[in-house]
């Protein structure tokens, strides 16, 4: 074929000659042809094999079979010799075969090996290794079952120790009785896995020991004997997993930590070629995942080795990368679509809305997170509790390492928000894993995160945790500190904006650290910023990106055409002054504001009545007395209006806020309503000193 020359070895084996050249393909193919007696002119001259292998599969189960000598020591060469002579024909291998298996010859070949052996017969037991090293070659699993069996095997060692090429025969059978001793790493007390173990060993040592390393015309002929012992060490394995046995765990995970440690991308490799075979519940790593879920230890010391062997597995730092292909990329595919539900289970499971009404807790969300109450009582269980720490610590891993995979799965899955339910554990150590994912989230700096925690209002389990830990000074109020001061630090403008305008009320009483009044600063910082940009904007441009209302931006236009037509032989856009705009704008900022009052007083109207239990609740003390449990006895409704002053010193006509805060037992309860629109919001000209105290 070109610059290849291709046959056939024996049944089902072929070999290639690759050249680089066709003319050096050619030379060889006349000299091969010329040894054979064959025209080097036909493409094709072997087809003794295909031919006869159809034939076999046409033979009539009538069709005469071998006829063979009489099991006696004068037969024995022409037995050698007959087995040997068969070796080269499919069909007559396979004929053979069923002759030796009908006729039980082999016990009977045996039994001669002993004969011999006793009589010191060397002649006979030349020719017994002949025989029995051709019965191997015939290559049929039906012979090795015979061959290998308890009652068989020594002996068929025994007649391999008898090489006609060596001068002493090998001591082999006294190598696997004496020398070898078989250590039990556990405890086996099933006979027949402790058979097929004794079984394997002693095959593997026939195969690796004392047959000769076959030529490459004799290594097909015992590919049936490597299938043999591998199927043996696949029921070994499945025995060993019926066992319900933590000494037999422990060192299956050893043995596992050994193959990730040698090479995690022979192993990602593996499970990734599992996959297009197996169903998602049989997979590797979601057995290793499913195991460390169950790990039945008080102190989860075999999760916390899988765990570990997890975290190499999806590390992208040992991950390889080539031209033709990106490890990193398919198998954090993978694990997304095949695994992250099974190790995620736990978690989503103890914080699910029906296990939370199990529970009896009260919710400390507001009514839009109210499907994610309190904590799962089974979470009270400290080893409960323990399975999800570990689970959080990989899932933090996951965050740091895993940018564009772990980014979908959290934003689709909302996990984020289901991680804070566990701020609420009486476990201290779990919020902190919780916080600890959460604050691995806010420092990617990355505004997709960012817009999911404004939008789902996630500050609130955190604000909740750190005003309900009181005035102890402890490792929780540490941390959420520590996170509000790197957003601080980093200044995170839209998270900064969304704490202040939705927290500060409930954050303004602490005073032991500066880092909720640095926060308010950094806020007016950007409010007075914004408003300076605001002020160097012509007042024609600013009125038009205040008005809101289609009504008042009709009359606008009107008035702008009919002063376009009255002051002829002018610009379209007249040039404006300085003193024309401080004109101007308080004009167009009362327009707006009285638009957005009407707007506020007509929604107001079609708010349904809230309850106490329908705003947002922060239980929290505002005093070091309240801190320790004491509680108000008499409950206060304040109402509160405040107006904005109108920049530039201008005057213009207030916009009230009104604000009902209700304080109950240590706990405020604030109801706010506010235009829909950011940019109102951004743009308003209110000092931000003197702007309403905006609650949650």
């Amino acid at each position: 074929q070109d610059t290849l020359i291709v046959w056939s070895e024996a049944e089902n084996y072929d070999l290639a000659l690759s050249f680089q050249e066709k003319a050096g393909c050619d030379e060889i193919w006349e000299k091969i042809c010329q040894v054979q007696g064959k025209d080097p002119s036909v493409e094709v001259t072997q087809d003794l094999i295909e031919s006869e292998e159809e034939h076999i599969e046409e033979m009539p189960e009538t069709s005469p079979l071998i006829d063979l000598p009489t099991c006696e020591l004068n037969k024995l060469e022409e037995i050698a010799d007959l087995v040997t002579s068969v070796l080269s024909s499919p069909i007559r291998r396979e004929k053979l075969a069923l002759a030796l298996e009908n006729e039980g010859y082999i016990k009977k070949l045996l039994q001669l090996f002993q004969v011999c052996e006793n009589l010191e017969n060397t002649e006979g037991l030349h020719h017994l290794y002949e025989i029995i090293r051709g019965i191997l070659f015939l290559n049929k699993a039906t012979l090795f079952e015979v061959m290998f069996s308890d009652e068989c095997i020594m002996d068929v060692v025994g007649c391999l120790e008898y090489d006609p090429s060596l001068a002493q025969p090998k001591r082999h059978r006294e190598f696997l009785t004496k020398t070898a001793k078989f250590k039990e790493v556990i405890p086996i007390t099933d006979s027949e896995l402790r058979q097929k173990i004794h079984q394997t060993y002693r095959v593997q040592y026939i195969q690796d020991i004392i047959l000769p390393t076959p030529s490459v015309f004799e290594e097909n002929f015992l590919s049936t004997l490597t299938s043999f012992i591998f199927f043996n060490k696949v029921e070994i394995v499945s025995m060993l997993q019926g066992m319900d046995d933590l000494q037999v765990r422990s060192a299956a995970t050893d043995i596992f930590s050994y193959l990730v440690e040698f090479s995690p991308s022979m192993v990602r490799e593996f499970v990734m070629q599992e996959a297009q075979q197996s169903d998602d519940d049989i997979l590797l790593i979601n057995v290793v995942i499913e195991q460390m879920i169950c790990d039945t230890d008080p102190e989860l010391g075999g999760a916390v080795q899988l765990m570990g062997l997890l975290r190499t597995l999806i590390d992208p730092e040992n991950m390889l990368a080539t031209a033709n292909k990106t490890e990193k990329s398919e198998f954090l595919n993978f694990f997304y679509n095949h695994c992250m539900h099974v190790l995620t289970a736990p978690l989503l499971a103890n914080t699910s809305e029906d296990k939370c009404e199990k529970g009896n807790v009260t919710g400390f969300f507001s009514p839009s997170l109210k499907s994610y109450c309190a904590l799962l009582f089974l979470v009270d269980n400290y080893q409960t509790a323990q399975l999800l720490a570990l689970i959080l610590e990989l899932l933090t891993f996951c965050v740091e390492h895993h940018t564009y995979h772990i980014k979908n799965y959290i934003m689709n899955k909302d996990l984020l928000r289901r991680v804070l339910v566990l701020m609420n554990s009486k476990h201290t150590f779990l919020a902190l894993c919780a916080l600890r994912f959460m604050r691995r989230i806010i420092g990617l700096k990355d505004e997709f995160y960012n817009r999911y925690i404004t939008k789902g209002n996630l500050f609130e389990p955190v604000i909740n945790a750190l005003l309900d830990n009181g005035t102890r000074y402890n490792l929780l109020n540490s941390a959420v500190i520590e996170l509000f001061e790197f957003i601080r630090v980093v200044n995170i403008k839209s998270l900064i904006a969304h704490i202040v305008e939705n927290f500060y009320n409930a954050l303004e009483s602490i005073e032991y650290v500066q880092t909720f009044k640095g926060l308010k600063t950094k806020y007016e910082q950007e409010k007075d910023r914004q408003n300076q940009k605001l002020n160097s904007v012509p007042s024609i441009l600013r009125s038009n990106r205040f008005r809101r209302d289609a009504r008042a931006l009709e009359e606008d236009e009107e008035m702008w055409f009919n002063e376009d037509e009255e002051e002829e032989g002018e610009a379209v856009v007249p040039p404006v002054e300085k003193s024309k705009q401080e004109d101007d704008f308080p004009d167009s900022y009362e327009k707006f504001m009285e638009t957005k009052k009407a707007k506020e007083s007509e929604d107001k109207e079609n708010l349904p009545k809230r309850t106490s239990a329908g705003g947002f609740k922060f239980t929290f003390s505002h005093s070091a007395s309240a801190a320790n449990g004491a509680n108000g006895a008499n409950s206060k409704s304040v109402a509160a209006q405040t107006s904005p002053a109108s920049s530039n010193g201008s005057s213009s006509k207030n916009a009230t806020l009104t604000t009902a805060v209700t304080a109950t037992k240590g706990s405020l309860v604030g109801l706010v309503d506010y235009p829909d629109d950011e940019d109102d919001d951004e743009e308003e000209e209110t000092s931000p000193r003197k702007r309403p105290r905006l609650g949650s």
